[in-house]
């Protein structure tokens, strides 16, 4: 378990590069693939509040997350720490819950074409594998009881 949760940090940067989404106006032109950092460079230029949100939740939460966890997984961390783990996670969750809505909104206007890329599914794997890593490793804490 270690080793996946250690894995998280190359495959989350590979995420944030890879192509969520591939959108254009209309079927005859090309479509512009978009992906997390691509995403990040347009808000920075365009909204900058929401940029930092953003940023927040799909860069710095799943990756606190994920070193926390190692952390605690090393000993280098207590176990109380996972409490505080498990709400970073939670902030890690609402950018998947944001680029579904986003898609959602653009496959129903019908103006232009919205496809999903494969790092959407890389990246929600990151995420999701997050999760079942914290519950796990909270399983596992449990089991060995508090130490004296």
């Amino acid at each position: 378990m270690r080793a996946l949760n250690l894995s998280l940090i190359i495959l989350y940067p590979i995420a944030w590069a890879a192509p969520l989404l591939r959108a254009g106006m209309l079927p005859l032109f090309g479509l512009t693939e978009i992906s997390v950092l691509s995403g990040l460079q347009s808000l920075w230029a365009s909204d900058i509040f929401l940029a930092l949100v953003v940023t927040l939740f799909a860069l710095v939460a799943p990756m606190l997350k994920t070193v926390g966890i190692a952390l605690v997984q090393f000993d280098l961390l207590g176990p109380r720490a996972m409490s505080a783990l498990a709400i970073i996670g939670k902030l890690a969750m609402a950018d998947i819950f944001l680029i579904a809505v986003y898609v959602t909104i653009a496959k129903g206007i019908g103006i232009g074409r919205v496809e999903v890329a494969w790092g959407l599914y890389l990246f929600t794997a990151c995420i999701l594998a997050s999760l079942w890593i914290s519950w796990k490793t909270q399983q596992n804490l449990q089991n060995i009881g508090p130490t004296p």
